[in-house]
């Protein structure tokens, strides 16, 4: 195996041959060409390392994610691609900017120093403790580097003052209850249109509305009236399907007694009516003869008279003269009369 000081020494000689020196050993006085071969070698070896170094500057790569803006002389050129990307620099410098990536700010009471940023006054003077979340990216690179100075600071501020102008415009119930989705929509549309006006080149993805409820100081007293609210809806509730019931009720007896009235009515016209036809048939009897009609009617109102009456009369010249029966079982006819209508028990013709 070679010596490792002849191996060193042959390394030697290649790096001064290719620095531009001669081979071969050193000789004293030597050194003036040799020294001027160096010389040139060195700058064509630095202008290397320049060529490399300004190559290096100026090539980029920018992710799929990301998206660059190229700056000529501090002013916006152009705007990069995904890939590898040419800024001769120093003219041309670039700043990558992730896109795509989702930024957030945390807006309320328990998500920062300040402890009122999420106490907001409702339009019935009622103050409500919000928690919410922007969520938000970049659309246009150039404008978010150019028009914002504080980006996050500025996303801050417009998303607390869109949500208090919208919660001033709201009651606190809906807040509470059913308007949720709604106020999280319009919010997220108002954040979006200011950022626009801005130019801020900043999209809002989505607003996520984490927690709407009465402050912790008063919490116990809204739970309570909340309660109290419920039960003066059920009481109220109660009441009206009584009201419903009773008038219910009101209306079928009012209905039934309308009912009851028509048919009365009707059968007192018809008895009238049938009373009325039958004096004119009697009327026409009797102008025809009117001791036959007289009779008749005579014994017609006896019979229904008599019929009523709990007697026996006898007629004492029955019998040829002889007076009454030995044997006459009368409280047998009594008890029959009940049963028949008390028809009259005679002893004789009339």
């Amino acid at each position: 195996m070679p010596d490792i000081d002849q191996i060193m020494k042959k390394g030697q000689e290649q790096l001064r041959v290719l620095m531009g020196g001669r081979g071969g050993p050193r000789r004293p006085g030597g050194d003036g060409g040799g020294g001027m071969q160096f010389g040139r070698g060195a700058y064509i070896i630095a202008g290397l390392a320049a060529l490399g170094l300004w190559l290096f500057a100026s090539f980029y790569t920018v992710k799929p994610e990301e998206q660059s803006v190229e700056l000529f002389l501090g002013e916006y050129y152009a705007t990069g691609n995904p890939g590898l990307n040419f800024a001769p620099w120093p003219f041309v410098t670039a700043e990558v900017i992730p896109v795509t990536r989702e930024q957030t700010e945390d807006i309320g009471v328990g998500t920062n120093t300040r402890g009122d940023s999420g106490l907001m006054l409702t339009t019935d003077e009622n103050i409500v403790d919000i928690d919410f979340q922007v969520v938000w990216n970049i659309s246009d690179p150039a404008m978010f580097l150019f028009n914002l100075a504080e980006p996050q600071q500025t996303v801050r501020s417009v998303s607390e003052s869109a949500m208090r102008e919208v919660i001033a415009q709201s009651e606190l119930a809906p807040i509470l209850n059913r308007d949720r989705d709604l106020i999280a929509d319009t919010v997220q549309e108002l954040i979006q249109n200011t950022m626009n006006a801005y130019d801020s080149g900043i999209n809002i993805v989505r607003l996520n509305l984490d927690k709407a409820d009465p402050p912790t100081e008063v919490i116990d007293a809204f739970r309570d009236v909340q309660a109290a609210e419920q039960e003066r809806d059920r009481l109220e509730r109660q009441a009206d399907a009584y009201a419903n019931q009773a008038l219910a009720q009101a209306r079928g007896q009012s209905a039934q007694l309308l009912e009851e009235a028509e048919g009365y009515r009707a059968q007192v016209v018809n008895e009238a009516a049938g009373e009325a036809s039958r004096f004119e048939a009697v009327l026409t009897e009797y102008e025809k003869a009117p001791a036959v009609t007289r009779k008749r009617l005579y014994l017609e109102t006896m019979e229904d008279v008599l019929g009523r009456v709990d007697k026996v009369i006898l007629d004492e010249q029955g019998n040829g003269g002889q007076g009454v029966v030995p044997y006459l079982p009368l409280n047998e006819l009594r008890g029959n009369t009940g049963a028949a209508g008390r028809a009259a028990a005679t002893g004789g013709n009339n």
